[in-house]
């Protein structure tokens, strides 16, 4: 995938280079609160390897100032042209705008572009997840009831969202 900017980001192919900010993302217990249990150093190291850059799962959001990665995304393909999408970001840049800005445009590029016919996503989180899900014109497809557990081992309703490139053909979906 080539660089895809927006008014603050590159967002890029990670590097090893990155594992420091990655880091910084995954490894934070409020972050991750509603995933898993936040890595250590060692386990983002391997992830940033073997997924981020060995299998090409994820893509790094970078801040265009200081080339710091701000933002992990998770883009991969479930089938030829199925895409499942998903996101963590430093904690210092939520509420900010830059999760909606960087999947704006990394949908843009998947239906213009690469002709996905779908993106997906799914979450636990209800509060903040689901809310940008429907912002970007996710329709939601689904709950698992009491799917999945949290860290704190309760479980949890898993809820699936998708976006079909003909809702936004049709002017369903409204991109920045």
């Amino acid at each position: 995938m080539h660089n895809i900017e927006t008014e603050r980001m590159v967002i890029r192919e990670f590097t090893p280079e990155d594992v420091g900010d990655l880091h910084e993302i995954l490894g934070d217990d409020e972050t991750m609160k509603l995933c898993e249990p936040a890595y250590s150093y060692e386990k983002t190291q391997k992830f940033l390897e073997e997924f981020c850059i060995g299998r090409k799962g994820a893509l790094a959001a970078a801040q265009k100032e200081s080339g710091k990665v701000i933002g992990y995304i998770l883009f991969k393909s479930m089938e030829e042209d199925v895409y499942e999408m998903g996101w963590f970001f430093n904690r210092k840049y939520w509420r900010q705008g830059y999760a909606y800005e960087a999947c704006v445009k990394i949908m843009e590029y998947a239906f213009d572009v690469m002709h996905v016919h779908k993106i997906i996503a799914e979450t636990i989180d209800t509060a903040r997840s689901v809310k940008l899900m429907e912002k970007l014109g996710m329709t939601c497809e689904g709950i698992q009831r009491s799917q999945v557990r949290d860290n704190a081992g309760n479980r949890a309703d898993l809820h699936l969202y998708g976006i079909l490139r003909e809702d936004r053909i049709e002017g369903k979906l409204i991109l920045m």
